[in-house]
């Protein structure tokens, strides 16, 4: 076996530029797609990220009855005392923070415009609230017994053409059925840098987000978050109750999680398109060297080397190939993987109804996709090679003799 590879390293040294560029191109083709699986694997690891931090939380904790897509205010729907279930939960050493939040759907009129939005009461000083608190791009943050002010994300605030002190008029819908309205002032705009939630949804003081919903001593559900992700499905099982309904991230996330199987899928479909129009480059090569060396492959036949040892020869050179151009293309897409990962590509407004994607992507490359691309190509090079090296194998010693070089 190490005489086979010393004879492919050989063979191969023969013409060094067409060497290269094989590897090369092949290097290309296992840089790209790994930066495509590491984009890929980013972008879903950065929506599902904002989504517990601004929407899911790790767990959610809703009354039995409550509905998510009616944004129902109803009290048979909504969680009694809040509060005291909070802090309860917060007890929980696996836990980092719970905390309550009601929803409602309202419309913002400033002027001749006007716009649906999300109005989500919060308390300003929870932890959970960081992301807004942290995210202030001008004006003053809310405080937890304000009655009159509301913050507003800046894609909203842009396209109404609202500042900080600017007076709206807020409708929202009641427990009761009916819409109540009053009006506001913009005490400050956040960003969260993901522009599709941001342009939705405003926020008010929990107190007075109950006040204006009729919703009292309620809240829509309770957004839970942990210590460790990790520690999710334990945390949702000891807390599941009849009185209660109990979801995770992934239960709340059902569109993210299909998308990515998704994903997942298509790369591989993917990874062999690529894949396969880079190793023809192989083929190629391998092909030229067959012909360019038909009197030495006469000659080996002729001292009584086999056609299985011929054909193992080629399959030594594809996987010095194969080696070659996988190891440069590692460590092309794990540089260009690395950078995009610190840096990020900003994309933007680019919404995805159910998904909340941010203005930048970051990559995210892992051993996994390192592993089962390096397989592949290795796999597939060698599945190429096949056909050079039959046809090396099958060569006649006395025909290969008489002709060739």
């Amino acid at each position: 076996m190490i005489q086979l590879y010393k004879m492919a390293w050989r063979d191969l040294g023969r013409n060094r530029r067409r060497t290269f560029f094989s590897m090369l191109a092949l290097a290309v083709g296992v840089a790209l797609l790994l930066f495509m699986a590491a984009f890929i694997a980013g972008d879903m690891r950065d929506a599902l990220q904002t989504s517990i931090k601004l929407q899911s939380g790790h767990v959610q904790v809703r009354a039995a009855s409550y509905d998510e897509d009616k944004t129902s205010l109803a009290w048979e729907d909504l969680i009694e005392d809040p509060d005291a279930l909070a802090a309860q939960i917060a007890a929980r050493p696996e836990v980092q923070v719970a905390t309550p939040r009601l929803y409602a759907t309202g419309i913002v009129a400033a002027g001749d415009t006007s716009t649906g939005v999300r109005i989500v009461g919060i308390d300003p000083g929870s932890a959970a609230s960081a992301p807004f608190r942290d995210g202030m791009v001008s004006g003053d943050y809310l405080t937890a017994d304000d009655r009159g002010g509301l913050l507003m994300g800046r894609t909203l605030a842009d396209k109404l053409r609202l500042k900080p002190g600017d007076t709206i008029n807020l409708l929202a819908n009641t427990s009761n059925g009916d819409v109540d309205q009053q009006d506001f002032v913009i005490r400050g705009i956040y960003s969260t840098g993901t522009p599709g939630y941001d342009e939705s949804t405003i926020f008010l003081p929990l107190a007075k987000a109950q006040a204006i919903s009729r919703a009292e001593n309620h809240a829509s559900l309770l957004f839970i978050l942990l210590k460790n992700q990790d520690q999710t499905d334990a945390v949702a099982a000891a807390l599941q109750g009849p009185a209660y309904q109990v979801k995770t991230y992934i239960q709340l996330n059902p569109l993210l999680n299909e998308f990515e199987q998704y994903a997942s899928v298509m790369m591989y479909v993917f990874y062999l398109i690529v894949l396969g129009i880079t190793v023809t480059v192989i083929v190629n090569t391998l092909v030229m060297s067959v012909f360019e060396r038909t009197r030495e492959i006469g000659i080996l036949s002729a001292m009584g080397m086999r056609g299985g040892r011929i054909m193992a020869m080629f399959f030594a050179e594809s996987s010095l190939l194969a080696v070659g151009g996988i190891v440069m293309g590692i460590v092309l897409g794990s540089l260009l993987s690395a950078y995009v990962q610190k840096y990020g590509i900003f994309i933007g407004d680019f919404g995805m109804t159910g998904i909340l994607i941010g203005e930048r992507i970051h990559a995210y490359l892992t051993v996994k996709d390192i592993v089962t691309l390096t397989v592949m190509t290795f796999v597939i090079t060698l599945v190429a090679a096949l056909y050079p090296a039959r046809l090396a194998a099958k060569m006649e010693p006395v025909e290969a003799l008489h002709s060739g070089k």
